[in-house]
């Protein structure tokens, strides 16, 4: 029988790459979407038959109770669950003072209770087995937070520690846990895919000047931006791995540099690095 994987957010980005990457691999692949109707873009990239045939889409949106219900009911009728890759994701930006509560909760919900939600439900099934894989798709900003980018930086901290717990206690069953966190790629995720507050990007807002040297900056970096595919291809690596020996695959240019001078220098240098690299002062 082929190996199942179960991938979130298949429509776009990193999942979409994935997605294929794996079926070429011989996965049998579960794509999940909220909308099924973005189920089209395999038609028009996929051109091998085998391939296509590979791909189940089927509709699921990691927020939502009844969704999930409907999905875990899917799940126990399979026959088996190889690989987990939880993708789902999005970004609000906006500054602490500005972004409302509410949209904090939505940003959890789907950067880390959505990741809780497939995980619980797909977890019985490798349990039968005494194997599987779960890759979390985290971000560099689950490492080092950035101005301007609190509910999201939060939501990826968050998944960075509930996924350190989740593989302690998972190793002693043959299931394993591992995080992949890129840095900047080209996509969606820092354009159509992000929310910015509205009383932040006010011009009457104290932060509006702050609010729009981020915004340049993200948008100056978008040249420097890696391409998606080098990630689904850690990604799809890690889904065949026997054995994690790592919990954290960081992946982009400059990214592990980054990682080890912020552990490194007194957070008062870092602090001034950052705000300078922002502001240009």
């Amino acid at each position: 029988m082929d190996r199942i994987a179960i991938i979130t957010g298949s429509s776009s980005g990193f999942g979409l790459l994935t997605t294929i990457k794996l079926a070429e691999q011989g996965f049998h692949v579960i794509a999940t979407m909220r909308n099924l109707k973005k189920a089209e873009i395999f038609n028009k990239l996929i051109k091998k038959q085998d391939v296509f045939d590979r791909i189940q889409p089927r509709q699921l949106d990691v927020t939502d109770k009844v969704s999930i219900g409907k999905f875990s009911e899917y799940v126990k009728g399979l026959e088996r669950v190889d690989v987990l890759v939880n993708n789902a994701g999005f970004a609000i930006g906006g500054f602490a003072e500005h972004v409302e509560i509410d949209d904090y909760r939505r940003q959890f919900e789907t950067n880390l209770f959505g990741v809780i939600a497939v995980t619980q439900a797909i977890l019985p099934k490798m349990h039968e087995r005494g194997m599987g894989t779960i890759i979390n798709v985290s971000s560099v900003s689950g490492r080092t937070a950035f101005p301007g980018l609190s509910a999201y930086v939060s939501s990826k901290y968050a998944l960075e520690g509930y996924t350190e717990s989740l593989r302690l206690e998972l190793k002693p069953f043959g299931i394993q846990v591992a995080l992949v966190e890129p840095g900047s790629f080209q996509t969606n995720i820092w354009s159509s895919g992000m929310e910015i507050s509205e009383r932040s990007a006010d011009k009457q807002s104290p932060y509006y000047d702050y609010m729009t040297a981020i915004t340049s900056a993200l948008e100056s970096g978008k040249k420097n931006h890696g391409d998606p595919v080098l990630v689904a291809n850690l990604i799809s690596k890690i889904a065949s791995m026997k054995e994690l020996k790592k919990l954290r695959y960081p992946i982009g240019k400059g990214l592990k540099a980054t990682i080890l001078m912020k552990a490194l220098i007194p957070w008062k240098w870092w602090e001034k690095i950052v705000l300078k690299t922002i502001l240009k002062k």
